[in-house]
């Protein structure tokens, strides 16, 4: 009973703390200014369907795309056990759905293998990341926690599957003593081979089978409420991340509807513009962004395929795709901690342009969408760099030389060329 009451408040805590932390995580994607993203719900859910569950952007790279399926698979199906571990944790039953039979034994043997391929990929994504150091793990923001986050999970994710096998093991050796409650179920096809490593005495058994039973349920609540804080949120995210992404063209500019009432009505006098709230410029702070663009913040794998494909960064530019987004998650994270000490109307004095992100990134940019592209979950970092030069050049005013002067050709000769409209194809008669 004591047991049973230790499970249940765990649950609970596990449950509650999660929960607490999730919301404050919407809380701060509310930040973000509204954008409609509810139209074409057909096509958004057969995006979400491609793009997250059928994971095809990430089949570019067949190894790693091989690899992250086998742990996304195990993750998702191993789990299902956690079903039968709860109501065995709560009633004090074990193995509750063994009067499934053949299916039962089917189950589990299922299990441990995917729990060996799991165990397996890890090891090679541990291998990748720490001997053959893959350049794209590599940059300037890439240090300390960002490096450390991926080797947490994946050794925690060893770690856990070497606890169910070994709980596994022990249970079919106890099993084969008729030991208590321990049934005949269940089919072994990877523990059998561990079995040889445990002791052979009943007593030392039991406690080994309830260690490894109790580390994997307490490992299942402690990864739970560690993916907050952590860029594996995308295991939740990448869901709903795909299903609002934008179907728009991409690199498509959005319309202000200040300037669009301005435009037309310089071009119809008759025309009476619907009132609209004064509106900013682009984006200087997190608060400026959609909440889209907060929410592929918190999505971010940090896996680097963006900026191994960004020509400004592979010919020594400055700009990082992935930086841009793990620098937005980390000012919005830092204005949810303001809010939460100080209050909604803290101005802590800082901006995500500027002391997050530099001109000289932002202008980096080619705007090529080669960071869009190669994204599995459909982020889009060139929308947030697009609002912040605009900011830049509608709100202060500043932009590199090079930027002005064709900005100036626009608007006096209707090209980005400083020639004139009638001189435009002189260089055809040359020659």
């Amino acid at each position: 009973m004591a047991s049973q009451l230790i499970f249940l408040i765990l649950t609970l805590a596990g449950v509650a703390l999660f929960t607490f932390n999730s919301r404050k995580v919407i809380r701060n994607i509310k930040l973000g200014k509204p954008e409609n993203r509810t139209d074409q719900p057909a096509k958004r859910f057969a995006t979400m369907l491609k793009v997250a569950f059928g994971q095809t952007k990430m089949a570019v790279r067949p190894v790693p795309f091989l690899l992250h399926l086998v742990v996304y698979l195990g993750f998702v199906i191993i789990n299902l056990e956690v079903l039968e571990i709860m109501i065995d944790g709560v009633f004090g039953t074990h193995r509750i759905f063994a009067g499934l039979g053949g299916l039962y034994n089917f189950l589990i043997g299922s299990f441990e293998l995917l729990a060996l391929g799991v165990w397996l990929a890890c090891a090679i994504f541990l291998i990748r990341r720490n001997v053959l150091k893959l350049k794209r793990f590599s940059g300037v923001e890439m240090k300390s926690w960002p490096k450390s986050d991926a080797n947490y999970i994946l050794i925690t994710e060893i770690l856990l599957m070497t606890a169910f096998l070994l709980m596994n093991a022990s249970d079919a050796k106890l099993q084969a003593l008729g030991e208590g409650h321990y049934i005949n179920a269940g089919a072994f096809p990877v523990s059998v081979y561990l079995q040889g490593l445990l002791p052979t005495t009943a007593s030392s058994l039991i406690l080994v089978e309830r260690v490894c039973w109790w580390f994997h349920i307490v490992g299942i609540f402690a990864f739970l409420n560690y993916l907050p804080y952590s860029k594996h949120f995308h295991i939740i995210f990448a869901f709903p991340n795909t299903y609002f992404s934008n179907l728009e063209p991409k690199g498509e500019f959005t319309n202000m509807a200040s300037v669009t009432n301005e435009v037309k009505a310089m071009l119809d006098p008759s025309f009476v513009p619907a009132e609209t709230a004064p509106g900013k410029f682009g984006t200087k702070d997190v608060n400026d962004l959609t909440w889209v663009n907060l929410m592929n913040a918190y999505t971010c794998t940090e896996c680097g395929r963006c900026t191994s494909v960004c020509p400004a960064n592979l010919t020594g530019k400055l700009l990082s795709p992935r930086k841009i987004m793990m620098d937005t998650r980390d000012r919005l994270e830092e204005v949810g901690k303001n809010i939460d000490k100080h209050g909604a109307d803290h101005q802590d004095g800082k901006s995500l342009l500027d002391d997050y992100i530099s001109r000289e990134e932002i202008w980096a940019c080619t705007s090529c969408n080669a960071c869009t592209e190669a994204c599995p979950i459909n982020i889009d970092p060139l929308a947030i760099i697009v609002e912040l030069r605009r900011y830049a050049v509608m709100e202060e005013s500043v932009a590199p030389a090079s930027i002005n002067a064709m900005l100036g050709n626009v608007e006096n000769n209707g090209a980005p060329w400083k020639y004139s409209p009638a001189d435009r194809f002189n260089w055809a008669q040359e020659g």
